[in-house]
This record gives C-alpha cells, structure tokens and sequence, in this order.
C-alpha cells in the first residue's frame, strides 16, 4: 500500500490546537493508513538547520522546517500573500510585486524540494496543498522524485489575461506541469487554468482536462469542490445548543433575529460592503430596527501586510457609524468581535442565527456556507444568503444567491430571508443538508486520492 505524504505551507502538530476542515482531513487521511506530513513549523529562527525536525505521533511523521526572518517575509508575507493572494482573488490593484519577494519565494520553495526528497519514496503518493507551494513539484521532479505528485489549490483561478498580469508569470505557472494531478475548487477555475495553457503555453487540452505541453509533458487538470465533516458539525451544533456561550448569545439577543457572518479578516470577504448593506438596511426597513441584530466575527490576519490593518480600520469605523446612527439603549444593530471562537463555539452561534450572511467578493469555496447550514435545526432551519462569486453557490442554489457588489441586492436578501415562511425555509435547507452530508470532505479526499493514485 502507498504511503500518503501531505505537503503544506503549515503542519497542523498533534499538540496544536488547528481546528480547520483541511488540517482535520488531512489528519484522518494520515491517521488511516499512515504517512508522513511535511511542512513549515510556524517557527522563525536565527539559523535553518539542513534538514527537518521529525516527529513521530501514532501512524504520522511530522517533518518540521523553520523559516528564517528573510525568507519568512519574502515567501510568505512578501510574494504568497502581498502578490499571489490578490492576484488570485481578481485584485490586480492590490498586487505588489518585488523581485527580491518572487526569488524569495523560489528559493523557499527549493528548499523545502531539498529537505523532503530524501525523505520519500517511489511508490508514495505525494499531495502538495495550496498558493504556497506552486513550484515544488517541478522542484521534487528536478531533484529526481518519480513518485505520483498532486496539488490542491483551494483559491480561486482568475482567467489567462489577468494571471498573465503577474511579471515573470511564465516562470510560475507552467510548473504546474510537473504535478500529474492539479485539482482546483470549481468547473470555472478548471477551466480557466486549461485556458491559461492553451494560451500561454500553446497546449493541446481535452473535455477531460488532460493538458499536453509541445515538449510531449502530460497533466490532469480536475475539479473538486472541498466539503465538510457535514455529521461532526451538526453534532457539535445540536451539543453547543445548550452550552454556556450559545446561552448568554441567545438571551443578549432577548428574541430578537440574530444574522451571522463568520469571516478571517480579509479584503477578499466583502466585509466594508457587508457593513454598508446592513446599515442601509435599517434605514431603509425601519420596522426592523431593534428587531435584528448582525453579529460579525473577524479574527485578524496577517496584521503585518498594512492592507489588513486598513481594513480592520475601515471595519470599525463602518460598525461604529452604523451603531452610532441606529443603537438603543438596549440594542445594538451590529456586535463585531475581532476574536476566533472553536469550531465547536461557533457551530452553536450558527445554530441559534436566523441568518447566514457569506458575502465574499471571491472565495474559492468558502465552507462557512456549509457550516452554517450544517448547523441548522431541520425543525426551524435559517436562511443561508450567499455570494454567487463564492465556489459554494455552485453547489448551494437553494440558498438566496446575491451579487455582493450591489448594496441593494443585500439589503433586499435581507428582507425576504427574515421573513421567509417556514415551509419554504425547511425545503430550501433540506435539499442543501442532502448535498453538503454526501458530498463531504471524505468524499473530496478519497476522490482526489483515487484519481491521483490511479
């Protein structure tokens, strides 16, 4: 049996507390049937030793890098997130690039070839995760690993002329020639990445997104859109129902409507126009005031990219005008929290929220949606309201699909989803509840898996 060797930008530890949807699959993946996971430690020193610290936990290797300062700030904050993150989510305007970031990023991304391919073997089975890691396949394939390599891009694709943007593009991007599998998000970002080959690397592509390069190298391009443990997320929501958090939450609200919305504090996630609708909202729904209150958590990200900072900025300023214009001494139209909660926390807010708002200006799934309807009570479920520029409304249409660029198309979801009758609420969650439980996140793993191994 294949070994399974995950790759990521970060190892989740077996003493570390990341509750994310991909670390625990990941997790599950390695705990089945053994393996190894590589990656960087979330250590930044002084001096990188040649090779990795590894760490045995049950069935799993943990094979640990550290960053030095430099490469810490040009790989990471520097080209993945100051170049490669705007660019990827359609924002050329934000994109700043250097020189000194991209061969930073490179010579990251060479390092981790060197100390990992010591470490595998040819028959593994070797998944490579996320914007990060781009180029270490070719890397691997440079220093000889014939193993079966894959990758997983969990961000949007943008079309070929705006990838084509970036400077030295034609450097990066045709090293995803180097994986056999390249697995994206959606049927669009599939679609979009076979286009950037055609065009840009004159390929030859077929209605099974197999791509062959002039020089006769082949790859498989394939969607698969990541889930979640759909069974594990209600459970925690239906044990969180009677918690302490989920009580104080519900008897603050004092019977009022409750709409949530559960976002990492980024430029991506339509947040300043998210504000704007619901302040416009009141005004225009007078009847509605101090009956609904909108509960926004944003836990902060990377504090060091001053784009982050401006938009935490912004986002107080919005939330303290709205409330400011709209509050009672009893009521507060909008409560903003710039903390993260649990997995298992926030699955009870959702469970007791009227509303989920998930308006990202592009996401390249966006598993909140699932989350939340996850979490919902088949008896009394709430009213999902979701960005069509979100990879989940693909799979989601039941829920009320908005353009989260026009302020009105939020504001008049809002409405219709507060008093949306409870026949119609049950029916719309239902067949949504159907899809998110069957197409989980073991489904997405065991088939990227299966096609790569096969």
């Amino acid at each position: 049996m294949s070994r399974l060797v995950v790759v990521s930008n970060r190892v989740a530890q077996p003493r570390e507390a990341r509750a994310g949807g991909l670390a625990s699959a990941m997790q599950a993946a390695l705990e089945q049937c053994g393996g190894l996971w590589f990656g960087w430690s979330g250590r930044i020193v002084d001096d990188v030793a040649d090779t990795p610290r590894v760490e045995r936990a049950g069935r799993i290797d943990y094979a640990l890098v550290d960053l030095s300062r430099t490469d810490h700030d040009e790989y990471y904050l520097g080209f993945a997130n100051r170049t490669l993150w705007p660019l990827l989510h359609f924002r050329p305007s934000l994109l700043d690039y250097h020189r000194d970031d991209f061969a930073g990023y490179l010579r990251v991304n060479a390092m981790f070839a060197r100390q990992l391919a010591p470490l595998l073997r040819d028959d593994d089975i070797v998944w490579i995760h996320d914007y990060h890691l781009i180029p270490l396949g070719a890397e691997l394939r440079a220093l000889g690993v014939a193993a079966r390599i894959g990758f997983f891009l969990h961000v949007p694709v943008p079309p070929p002329a705006l990838l084509a943007i970036l400077p030295h593009h034609e450097q990066l991007f045709p090293k995803l020639a180097a994986y056999d599998l390249v697995g994206l998000q959606t049927w669009r970002d599939r679609d979009a990445l076979l286009a950037y080959f055609r065009e840009e690397r004159h390929a030859t592509t077929d209605a099974d997104g197999v791509a062959v390069l002039p020089d006769g190298r082949r790859f498989e391009v394939a969607a698969f859109p990541i889930g979640i443990d759909a069974q594990k997320v209600a459970e925690q929501a239906r044990k969180a129902a009677g918690s302490p958090a989920t009580g104080r939450l519900v008897r603050s609200l004092e019977g009022r409507k409750l709409v949530i919305g559960v976002d990492r504090l980024d430029y991506s996630k339509g947040l300043p126009q998210r504000f704007e609708a619901f302040g416009r909202f009141l005004s225009r729904h007078a009847a509605w005031r101090a009956r609904v209150s909108f509960l926004q958590i944003a836990p902060p990200s990377r504090e060091q990219v001053q784009e982050y900072r401006d938009l935490r900025s912004r986002l107080e300023r919005l939330a303290g005008a709205t409330n400011g214009r709209y509050a009672e001494p009893d009521w507060v139209p909008i409560r903003y929290v710039n903390r993260s909660f649990t997995q298992g926390t926030l699955a009870g807010f959702y469970r007791v929220a009227d509303i989920g708002l998930v308006t990202p200006l592009r996401d390249g799934m966006n598993l909140v949606a699932k989350e939340y309807i996850a979490s919902q009570p088949p008896d009394d479920p709430g009213v999902l309201v979701l960005s069509s520029f979100a990879g989940a409304a693909d799979e989601l249409a039941e829920a009320i699909i908005i353009n989260p660029l026009d302020p009105e198309d939020i504001v008049e979801s809002l409405e219709r989803a507060l008093s949306m009758p409870l026949a119609e609420r049950r029916e719309r969650w239902a067949a949504m509840f159907e899809r998110v439980s069957r197409d989980d996140i073991a489904s997405w793993r065991r088939a990227f898996l299966d096609r790569l191994a096969g």
